[in-house]
């Protein structure tokens, strides 16, 4: 059922299956269209134009879930929202001629299809990212719109991409103020796209060209229809909180070597100048610290007597490679990318490359700190908190501390940390050592290609 599809349970918002990086590689190019340059449907069917811009709770695809469908056609704009039937945004999407967007090619289509499916979509596109690059406008949209001067986010200024998943997770804790806010932060994107447009238009065409150009840009400057949810008073759901995943340290390891081990996290810097995170976890109590040279780190993990230690920094040379510097000879052959650093970007996580010129110090040191506590019996492994948070549902740092530390406490993790003031590399360090405990437990995958170290990220 479709309203099964829109339900971002665990098994529907990371696609079930035994090999979803094969499912997405395998969609038909043809099912999704690409951008077109030519702009004269729009004039010959204005009132069949669909506006589309989703929210999501990440970047990835492959872990991340869609949380709203936003859409206009006609200047009436409307949402759908995650466990709701995504009925009515594919009814409208029947009726529309052409499709625009902003960054739909790469993102919005991309998501919906792995969340609907099969999705007759209209065979004229216009990405407007594209669209504007031809003009010499570059950049994300908002920052086009500052460039054009438009201006139609009164009540939502200070909303971004990273405030949109921030709302989201508090309308799932039940604030439907922050579910509004959202709406209309998504309603002016699609309004902002429809004033990017008429500057595309007034910039690649003439008013003789076409037979009716003024009733688009009328289309375009109107001042959108709000109908269904995206009405201001309209009753909003109360959060679809069945569909949030909630995992926790108990349920995970209770009963298994993981419940009572000791697991020491490191988020390794580059150089003792920057304070590493370090973190020891006895069970689910967690005390962190900040820590400078090898020896001081060395010492506070020995003191720990864990019975794992993970780090936040390659452990290991991409396959071929011998030096961390530019100037190793198999440098352009086995190039700066690790197989796990590849996975994890075909996965839409970002990650640095282990060998990028400002990664060269920390991947040396990691190298030689997992080497030296290795020589003293310690079983090492790597971690990326970033991917763990992802995979766990819990915000990263740049949505701000409190998030982190919330998602951190929900998961069942305990400790002073709630009240303190920490840094962002202790709360990292945190994360590390909960993959430390997933790996105790038998819950994580190893990314990695033969002859390299892998790197561990939870499986839950």
């Amino acid at each position: 059922m479709l309203l099964d599809l829109f339900s971002p349970t665990a098994e529907n918002s990371r696609l079930a299956i035994t090999d979803q990086e094969s499912r997405v590689a395998a969609k038909p190019a043809h099912q999704r269209p690409k951008s077109s340059a030519d702009l004269t449907p729009l004039f010959v069917h204005p009132n069949e134009v669909l506006f589309l811009d989703i929210e999501t709770t990440g970047l990835s695809r492959y872990y991340d879930y869609v949380t709203l469908i936003g859409f206009a056609i006609g200047g009436k704009y409307e949402v759908v929202l995650a466990g709701e039937d995504p009925q009515p945004f594919l009814n409208a999407l029947a009726n529309a001629h052409s499709l625009v967007t902003f960054n739909g090619s790469g993102f919005d289509l991309a998501f919906l299809e792995d969340l609907i499916g099969e999705i007759r979509w209209p065979a004229h596109h216009v990405d407007l990212r594209y669209s504007c690059r031809s003009m010499g406008l570059s950049g994300g949209q908002k920052e086009i719109e500052r460039i054009l001067g438009i201006d139609c986010r009164a009540g939502v200024e200070d909303v971004d991409g990273a405030g949109a998943v921030i709302l989201w997770h508090r309308y799932m804790r039940g604030d439907r103020i922050a579910l509004r806010q959202l709406i209309e932060y998504n309603r002016a994107d699609i309004q902002a796209m429809q004033l990017i447009l008429d500057h595309v238009v007034r910039a690649r065409t003439t008013s003789d060209l076409f037979l009716r150009p003024d009733q688009l840009r009328g289309l375009c400057l109107a001042r959108l229809k709000r109908s269904g949810f995206a009405n201001a008073d309209a009753v909003l759901p109360p959060p679809p909180t069945d569909l949030r995943s909630v995992v926790h340290f108990m349920d995970l390891f209770g009963g298994t070597p993981a419940e009572t081990a000791t697991v020491v996290g490191l988020d390794l810097t580059g150089s003792a100048e920057r304070l590493s995170g370090f973190c020891r976890m006895r069970g689910c109590e967690a005390e962190t610290t900040t820590l400078g040279d090898d020896s001081a780190i060395i010492d506070a993990v020995l003191a720990s007597e864990p019975d794992l230690v993970s780090i936040d920094s390659p452990l290991c040379l991409p396959v071929g490679r011998t030096k961390v510097t530019d100037d190793d000879p198999a440098r352009n052959e086995a190039g700066i990318l690790r197989v796990s650093e590849r996975i994890l970007k075909r996965r839409g996580i970002n990650v640095y490359p282990c060998l990028l010129p400002s990664m060269q110090k920390l991947t040396e040191r990691g190298i030689r700190l997992a080497a030296a506590l290795r020589n003293q019996g310690l079983q090492v492994i790597e971690c990326y908190p970033g991917a763990a948070q992802d995979i766990m549902g819990i915000p990263r740092k740049g949505a701000g501390e409190e998030w982190l530390k919330l998602g951190l406490s929900e998961f069942g993790v305990t400790g002073r940390f709630k009240n303190d003031k920490l840094t962002h590399d202790e709360l990292d360090a945190i994360t590390c050592s909960l993959v430390g405990f997933f790996h105790l437990a038998g819950r994580t995958e190893a990314l990695g290609g033969e002859g390299e170290e892998p790197m561990l990220v939870p499986k839950i």
